[in-house]
């Protein structure tokens, strides 16, 4: 093939979260390389999530990859809890998604929701023969609802060539639903280390004047939207339990719903026990992400489900923070050496925060020297050649 293998990623909407922030990276990298030109179909204009509503035309991933030369259309639809079931799409719809589909080499769906998509423009007789890649990062299928079984129905019938999971636990809790003819890739998450890196002494203490931290208080940062699945009230628990021991420490929560202005994270507070007399952040969706992390001792995770290898840890590692987190997907593995893994109970998590600052030089020399793994070209060219080689195996087969 002479011309750049030609690639349409699927989203179901732009809106914070790590599966987003990663995918975009990719095809951003992959894009700017040359040998690959990528443009996106999002089924959502909007989305309802997380108690916030998000804009298409406001997202910094949406905005990078338009900045990058990406073409990207959408169908408007709204997007909320449930994804987009296949028998809702209009002849309308169709017919755009036909024509996006019938201008690519290869697909990639952005986790399993968009595959309802693919799935109503087969029934259609709309979809034509390229192969097409699901990439997950879940480690729970089960709590994806209907799409997991749209992602069974594609692999039974040929339609799903291949998963690109960014954790070994993700390729592996999504074994049983797969074809045995379907492909099982898994390209572990990196991070761009030139943003996410440490920062000089202005440039933290310029981060700290703006949430007004003393220059010598402890910082702890936790990067999650309000989900069940990141467990935020056993992390504010923590946060109550370890305030009776360093009053003085900081926690800075960041994430779509992480706002006063969400009743439901207000009450959380108040049924945690955290006080006003406690120095909690509430930050919301943040786009000055690397700055936080770069004045962070600690960067916290108390998810109860669902996590592969979550983007938090890396990108607070690189800064020089230590990762703290639950055991959940590839989360152990992704600290091994760095950091330190705890049980779902707040007094351990505390404990362990106050092991952390006890040994704060040490642990952030540790974190620094992991950065040159941490990086993500490794991860652009793994995506690069499982791209390579589904278009060039479609190519011999036709």
């Amino acid at each position: 093939m002479n011309r750049p293998i030609r690639v349409l990623s699927l989203y179901e909407g732009f809106f914070a979260g790590g599966a987003r922030i990663l995918h975009t990276d990719v095809i951003a990298g992959l894009h700017g390389a040359g040998d690959q030109h990528h443009s996106v179909l999002s089924i959502a204009s909007a989305a309802r999530r997380d108690s916030s509503v998000q804009h298409l035309h406001r997202d910094p991933r949406y905005l990078r990859l338009k900045a990058a030369g990406l073409e990207i259309s959408t169908l408007g639809r709204v997007a909320g809890a449930a994804a987009f079931e296949p028998s809702t799409f209009t002849d309308r719809e169709l017919l755009v998604a036909a024509q996006a589909v019938r201008q690519a080499d290869v697909i990639l769906s952005l986790k399993e929701q968009p595959l309802g998509l693919l799935l109503a423009l087969s029934e259609r007789g709309m979809m034509p023969h390229i192969p097409v890649a699901a990439c997950l990062h879940r480690s729970d299928p089960l709590h994806s609802g209907p799409a997991v079984s749209w992602l069974g129905q594609a692999a039974e019938t040929g339609l799903l060539s291949a998963v690109i999971s960014c954790a070994q636990s993700t390729s592996d809790a999504y074994e049983s639903f797969l074809a045995p003819t379907t492909e099982r890739f898994v390209v572990g998450n990196g991070i761009d280390t030139d943003r996410f890196r440490p920062g000089t002494e202005v440039e933290q203490a310029s981060t700290r004047r703006l949430f007004g931290i003393p220059f010598d208080a402890p910082v702890v940062v936790f990067a999650a939207r309000f989900d069940a699945m990141k467990d935020p009230g056993l992390f504010l628990r923590s946060v109550a339990a370890f305030s009776k021991r360093r009053p003085d420490t900081h926690f800075l929560v960041c994430g779509a719903g992480m706002t006063l202005d969400n009743a439901a994270f207000l009450a959380l507070l108040d049924e945690s026990g955290v006080t006003s007399a406690m120095n909690v952040h509430a930050l919301g969706i943040r786009d000055d992400m690397p700055d936080i992390y770069r004045i962070a001792d600690i960067v916290a995770l108390t998810s109860a489900f669902g996590e592969a290898s979550p983007l938090c840890l890396l990108e607070g590692a690189a800064s020089g923070a230590t990762p703290v987190t639950t055991d959940v997907g590839d989360s152990a593995l992704t600290v091994r050496g760095i950091g330190f893994v705890t049980g779902h109970d707040p007094l351990e998590i505390a404990a362990t925060w106050s092991a952390v600052l006890d040994q704060r030089a040490e642990l952030r020399e540790r974190s620094l020297a992991s950065r040159p793994r941490l990086g993500r070209q490794r991860m652009i060219t793994g995506y690069a050649d499982v791209l390579s080689a589904l278009v060039e195996r479609a190519r011999v087969a036709a």
